[in-house]
């Protein structure tokens, strides 16, 4: 009997494990249903075929509010002090590409870094979406919206493994709107990022689960135990097929849990990252400044995980007095904070990648939506510049080691190679098998679209 003449199964689920869990934990779509390329149809497909995948994967590092990329990446040190600022570059390990002086651990690995310098087409707003999936929010969208990158990651190539999810999220959520993830768009809540942060954690807590919690790796242990002996209680298994079985596994398998529980990781290795505290949000509506996060992440990449999204801390510097009262709110006072942390964590994350054997099939984005006004305000900060942006690539068996577009003199304009956000994820599904002119997504109208706009993978990386 083929799967379309096989008859639809009532499964049944208690109320309070609702749908909607089961379908963030994993992108779970249409478990109990006909049809659709969900998770179990994968896994049996590949089956089939014998197929046995490494998984490639995406980290995605969001710098919540613009980086300043003059006092970055793109310093200009012979410019007028009030355009060049106090930092001065220092070379790295590769001739001829320097960056700030505040980032000695990056310097020693410029190798195995990318610095692009020439990113144009950016908003002038804060607004995450041009981030996560490289649109403009202000052109012309189909009904439901643009899905995120690792959404469409997720509906595309489905999960790597039936006990973690295809994508995960480990970004906070920030109390102003614009910074947080855009979300599924139209392809639905099936295809939404598991959040262990974010309305996920609280579908967990309502099976016993406290992501709160984590550190008592017993505790959280009982709580998916809990949840096992729920699903076996509540819902008849045999009925499944082997493939939706496998597909429940991400509700009750340790391997999720085993990923973001840090207390199995090497106390050097954690203090090799550092240790933030997330219950500050930076300026109050930024995000937390949690090294940490950037340690879970390549935990949930050695677990399976296709594309792990974060948010770290606030990086829009306008100088001045601080929502939270702070009158010495200088963009150098802030950096000199901020900068040894992300250098700190950065570099650990690059070297733990190669360490561990997985800098080929991970590769790393760091970025925020826009940069920062050459000239330093009367506040001592920066303003928002959509004119050029910043962005930091490691990993993914790129040609590391260089230096992509330059700016003018003063860091305000693009002086050769612009790079559009649409060619940084051409060269990410690249990266992950994904063609992008071949390959298209289903609006609510069943009109397919493309995985990028305007853009092919960039020649100097692959």
């Amino acid at each position: 009997m083929t799967n379309s003449q096989r008859p639809r199964r009532n499964i049944r689920i208690q109320d309070r494990l609702s749908r909607r869990s089961l379908l963030n934990i994993g992108t779970l779509a249409a478990i109990g249903t006909a049809g659709g390329w969900s998770l179990p149809t994968l896994l049996r497909a590949e089956s089939a075929a014998g197929i046995k995948r490494n998984p490639k994967s995406v980290i995605m590092i969001y710098l919540v509010g613009g980086p300043p990329h003059q006092d970055m990446f793109d310093l200009k040190p012979h410019a007028p002090s009030e355009i060049a600022g106090p930092w001065r570059p220092i070379p790295t390990n590769v001739p001829g590409m320097s960056i700030c002086e505040a980032f000695p651990r990056l310097a020693e690995m410029g190798d195995k870094l990318t610095v692009i310098r020439s990113i144009v087409g950016n908003q002038a707003d804060h607004d995450a979406v041009q981030v996560f999936n490289g649109r403009d929010p202000k052109k012309l969208k189909p009904s439901g919206g643009w899905p995120q990158f690792g959404s469409m990651v997720s509906n595309v190539m489905g999960s790597s493994s039936p006990t973690t999810p295809a994508y995960v999220s480990m970004c906070y959520q920030c109390t102003h709107g614009p910074y947080n993830e855009p979300g599924p768009g139209f392809l639905g809540q099936s295809f939404d990022s598991f959040r262990p942060l974010g309305p996920t954690k609280q579908d967990m807590v309502l099976n016993g689960l406290s992501l709160d919690r984590l550190e008592d790796r017993v505790s959280l242990l009982r709580g998916f135990d809990q949840l096992k002996r729920d699903i076996d209680s509540t819902m008849n298994m045999s009925a499944m097929d082997t493939f939706t079985e496998q597909s429940m596994g991400l509700l009750t398998s340790s391997r999720l849990a085993d990923a973001l529980d840090l207390s199995n990781e090497d106390p050097n290795v954690v203090e090799r990252y550092g240790i933030g505290d997330p219950t500050i949000f930076m300026d109050s509506n930024g995000a937390p400044r949690v090294p940490q996060s950037l340690l879970v992440a390549r935990r949930l990449i050695e677990a399976g995980v296709r594309v792990v999204t974060l948010n770290y801390s606030k990086w829009d510097w306008h100088g001045g007095r601080n929502t939270e009262g702070r009158v010495d709110n200088s963009i150098f006072v802030r950096e000199k904070e901020d900068f040894p942390i992300f250098d700190q964590c950065v570099s650990a994350l690059v070297e733990d990648l190669h360490q561990r054997g997985l800098s080929d099939d991970c590769a790393v984005i760091i970025w925020g939506e826009f940069g920062r006004t050459p000239k330093i305000s009367k506040n001592v900060g920066r303003d928002h510049w959509p004119q050029v942006n910043c962005a930091l690539m490691a990993g993914g068996r790129m040609r590391h080691g260089q230096v992509i577009g330059t700016t003018d003199r003063i860091a305000g304009e693009v002086a050769t190679r612009p790079v559009t956000f649409g060619e940084v994820y051409a060269t990410l599904f690249h990266h992950l098998g994904i063609d992008v002119e071949q390959t298209t997504i289903n609006d609510h109208n069943g009109r397919p679209q493309y995985l990028v706009e305007d853009g092919k993978a960039m020649l100097e990386l692959i």
